[in-house]
């Protein structure tokens, strides 16, 4: 099986929308999880005056996440899945949260203008066709030494993970989600990330789209070697520096 992309792909996530939010309820620890690469970002608490950008929102959990780190943060949140906003857009949020319908690579054409004091990327990054192209727009979104933080299942090489991984998605995730009808969405999910950078590969291309302090952080549970945080800060060019020094004058 390919991994589905772009139209495919969100009309995908649109039918499997109603019953997401119980499917990741089973998979444990995965809420507190996001909760805990939101505070990866390492952004002062309780974020009053920043702003955030969540790409692949999906349901809003990742929204969620940041809003309970940062609640008094200014969050967009964006998805390319009109059918996952819907369901977002059924819960409660604060005023401070918005939500905008579109692909992680036409941002600017959505009306979604930087800069950010940080993203956030949940489960985004082995989606997109492009990744390079995604992290050109991030880093040109975000403010001089803004933050990202990518949580990601980014494999970490060795056999067993990747073993791992596998027998979940076969023996427990793909036959309850055949059962629900959602059995290409989940095939994808197994399948994009076994093709999907391992974590060294994934922090080697963040560092190489002008970002600095890259780190990948593991994640506890069955997930340990599976899933990462990685964080990294948009490194300052030359001319900004300078601009900097000079307005500082």
């Amino acid at each position: 099986m390919t991994v589905l992309r772009d139209a495919e792909l969100a009309a995908a996530f649109d039918h499997a929308a109603a019953r997401y939010d119980t499917l990741v309820a089973a998979n444990p620890g995965y809420h507190a999880h996001l909760r805990r690469s939101a505070r990866r970002l390492g952004l002062p608490r309780p974020g009053t005056g920043l702003r955030v950008l969540d790409l692949g929102c999906g349901t809003g959990a990742s929204t969620a996440a940041l809003a309970r780190v940062l609640p008094e943060a200014d969050i967009t949140a964006v998805d390319a899945s009109a059918g996952m906003l819907d369901r977002a857009l059924a819960k409660p949020w604060p005023g401070s949260v918005r939500f905008v319908c579109a692909p992680a690579e036409a941002l600017t054409e959505a009306g979604v203008e930087g800069p950010f004091d940080a993203v956030f990327a949940a489960y985004l990054f082995r989606n997109v066709a492009d990744p390079d192209a995604v992290l050109r727009s991030v880093h040109a979104l975000l403010a001089p030494h803004g933050r990202l933080a990518v949580h990601e299942y980014t494999l970490s090489g060795r056999p067993l993970d990747r073993a791992v991984w596998t027998a979940v998605s076969r023996g427990v995730v793909l036959p309850v989600a055949s059962a629900l009808g959602d059995g290409d969405l989940y095939r994808h999910l197994w399948r994009s990330v076994v093709d999907f950078d391992t974590v060294d590969r994934f922090t080697d291309r963040v560092r190489a789209h002008g970002f600095d302090r890259v780190r990948a952080l593991p994640l506890p549970g069955w997930q340990t070697g599976i899933t990462h945080t990685v964080v990294a800060r948009r490194a300052v060019s030359a001319p900004e520096a300078s601009e900097a020094q000079g307005s500082a004058r």
